[in-house]
């Protein structure tokens, strides 16, 4: 017996990744809708070797439904995530519109699975940022051996985490710079994105940090420790999939790179690939389309008593959005719903 399972913006890359993932994880599916706004209705996605015709989600009827993935953004989510949930199904949210409600657990499996029991307090559990799920994953390991004081990150993340809209922009403008007549002005991003790096994603705080970057703070003190001091910096780069991200981290007691290497080996979810030679490392072109977080370049930081760096590649559309909604699924079938 297996589940009735809805994908809410089914049209979109992060929708089509869901859909791609529950099949290739051969996730235990009795019947499966795909939902998008009227705009896209009709429209055919794939689930595997199965064509399904997008339904319309002002209609749709959740009840009878066991978990429905949402991949709309938080308005979408706001006005159809309690609808859903009301009616017995539970809300698995891409966006960051209930991510830092203390009443709904925000979960990656690898690092605190046990926290899904949280989610009957709303029927809903909130999917980290991209930036965070990949971030988290490497430094929970770590953390239960030597207790994280403070983490400082900068993230090299691809247009993919802007949607279809970010990645055409840094196709035409990379076609404009070579085809006279073609040159394309920034209008997804803040400035030019092809051949370029923009230090800013999402809108600007107060104290100068943007959105994303307090997401990174917030989400790694919710699902690790709220007594790890973060501070990030984000910034945009040519890539179309795979998230990079340059860690520092600082430790209460000391934890040896070697140490440090094995450890994360074990862990699950975790791929160490770690070579001081020339390409012995990875980069988002290599992590595109995989599952795992990739960890390179760990190395003890002199410059504290108790510090590593490390680097950290991830395919964003599938462990920092798609792939862990999925893992999130599983993990709610094998331990509260347990019909698969």
């Amino acid at each position: 017996m297996g589940y009735k399972i809805v994908v809410v913006g089914a049209t979109g890359n992060v929708g089509r990744e869901m859909l791609n993932i529950l099949a290739e994880r051969q996730f235990p599916v009795d019947e499966i809708a795909a939902l998008a706004s009227r705009r896209s209705l009709g429209t055919e996605v794939s689930f595997g070797d199965t064509t399904l015709v997008t339904k319309d989600l002002n209609e749709f009827d959740f009840a009878g439904w066991d978990i429905a993935l949402f991949a709309i953004g938080s308005d979408g989510t706001k006005e159809h995530g309690p609808r859903a949930a009301k009616a017995g199904c539970v809300v698995i949210d891409n966006s960051s519109l209930y991510r830092y409600d203390p009443d709904v657990p925000l979960i990656v499996p690898e690092v605190n699975a046990d926290a899904i029991t949280g989610y009957s307090k709303k029927n809903i559990i909130a999917n980290p940022n991209c930036s965070t799920a990949q971030m988290v994953v490497a430094l929970k390991p770590l953390h239960d051996r030597a207790r994280i004081k403070r983490v400082v990150v900068s993230t090299y993340q691809s247009v993919s985490g802007a949607g279809k809209a970010g990645m055409d922009e840094l196709w035409n403008q990379t076609k404009g710079i070579y085809v006279p007549g073609q040159e394309r002005a920034a209008d997804k991003f803040t400035k030019q994105i092809a051949f370029n790096v923009i230090p800013h994603i999402d809108a600007f705080m107060e104290d100068g940090s943007t959105k994303e970057e307090w997401k990174m703070v917030a989400e790694t003190k919710k699902i690790i420790d709220p007594a790890i001091k973060v501070t990030a910096t984000c910034v945009r780069v040519p890539v179309f999939v795979g998230h990079s991200e340059a860690i520092n981290i600082e430790f209460e007691d000391f934890l040896d790179e070697d140490e440090a290497r094995d450890i994360l080996r074990e862990a699950p979810g975790v791929m160490v690939i770690d070579k001081r030679e020339d390409g012995g490392y990875v980069t988002p072109v290599e992590a595109a389309g995989d599952f795992a977080t990739f960890i390179s370049r760990i190395r003890q930081d002199s410059t504290i008593e108790n510090g590593l760096n490390l680097w950290c590649v991830s395919d964003n559309l599938r462990k920092g959005a798609a792939l862990n909604a999925v893992q999130i699924a599983e993990t709610l079938g094998a331990r509260v719903l347990k019909k698969g």
